[in-house]
């Protein structure tokens, strides 16, 4: 569970340039913050640029890393990254753009051009979750070597397909708010703007549909970060029982995150979740540590008959 950064670096030099690029607009969105004053749906202006320059940036660095574990080079993966750089540079640039209209960026149809900017970066996203499918065929076909990285890397990039598409109810017409000028909401059963949790904004009033998007689409660092966690301290298991433990890792994550998108569809907020939620929560995490408890029974059989 060990790679070269300065392999991921050679290997994929336009992700390294996105991660820059991302870097950059970081610091330019942070800047904003301070500087600028305005307030859009609640939040400073500069706040969503910010939030999704740090999220391209975890995103570039991670893909890379997963690529160099690679046995081979692939001429599709190599096109797929353009296309997700590509992508993400123009998003980026949209968002930008909007805060220095003063316009929202997603749900505006406010006027002509912003109903076809939002609907060009949907379609533009699109484009990116399909290119992001074909990297995780491809990871699947080539089989990386290291069985514990090859399990950490095929849940990640499946999951955060899980979680791009926890995104899509956000722009159904049963999120249209009734508002002129707006087409989707984030929230659901309040209007967005409202209170949330510090930093992330969440609501804490109803549900919020960017809870279970977000859990999905850090699954591409979170399982990779269990493997290197399970090699660095528990080298005693062998190889199949850590791929198996991020196996069962990784199924839970996935049904927590169609379970989060489950509690905002109902207008429940995260912090606030009713009877059924609970059950829901407490049956997977009994689920989780049964599936893990065999795991680990199953690797101690050999040693208790020998024992014996």
């Amino acid at each position: 569970m060990t790679t070269d950064v300065r392999r991921a670096t050679r290997w994929s030099r336009p992700l390294m340039f996105l991660v820059s690029v991302m870097a950059v607009c970081g610091v330019v969105a942070l800047v904003g913050i301070v500087v600028d004053s305005r307030v859009l749906t609640g939040a400073p202006i500069w706040l969503k640029p910010f939030k999704f320059a740090v999220s391209f940036v975890l995103y570039g660095a991670t893909l890379a890393w997963m690529l160099s574990l690679l046995p081979r080079r692939s001429r599709a993966v190599e096109r797929a990254v353009v296309v997700i750089v590509a992508v993400a540079v123009v998003e980026n640039a949209w968002l930008i753009g909007q805060v220095l209209r003063g316009q929202t960026s997603h749900f505006n149809s406010s006027t002509p051009l912003n109903t076809a900017l939002f609907a060009a970066m949907g379609a533009a996203i699109g484009v990116l979750f399909f290119a992001h499918l074909v990297i995780g065929i491809v990871v699947l076909i080539q089989r990386i070597p290291d069985r514990v990285a090859a399990t950490a890397v095929g849940w990640g990039l499946g999951l955060s397909l899980l979680g791009m598409l926890a995104a899509v109810p956000m722009a159904l017409p049963m999120q249209d708010p009734g508002i002129e000028g707006i087409g989707g909401a984030h929230s659901v059963g309040v209007l967005d703007g409202g209170p949330g949790l510090p930093v992330v904004g969440w609501s804490t009033t109803g549900g919020d549909l960017r809870i279970g998007h977000f859990v999905g689409l850090h699954a591409l660092q979170a399982l990779p970060i269990l493997a290197i966690l399970l090699t660095r301290f528990a080298a005693r298991w062998d190889e199949r029982t850590r791929a198996r433990l991020l196996a069962v890792a990784g199924g839970a994550y996935g049904v927590l995150t169609v379970l989060l998108t489950w509690q905002a569809l109902r207008g429940q907020p995260l912090l606030r979740p009713d009877a059924v939620t609970l059950a829901a929560v407490a049956a997977l995490a009994v689920a989780t540590a049964t599936a893990t408890g065999l795991v680990l029974a199953r690797r101690r059989r050999p040693e208790l008959a020998l024992a014996a």
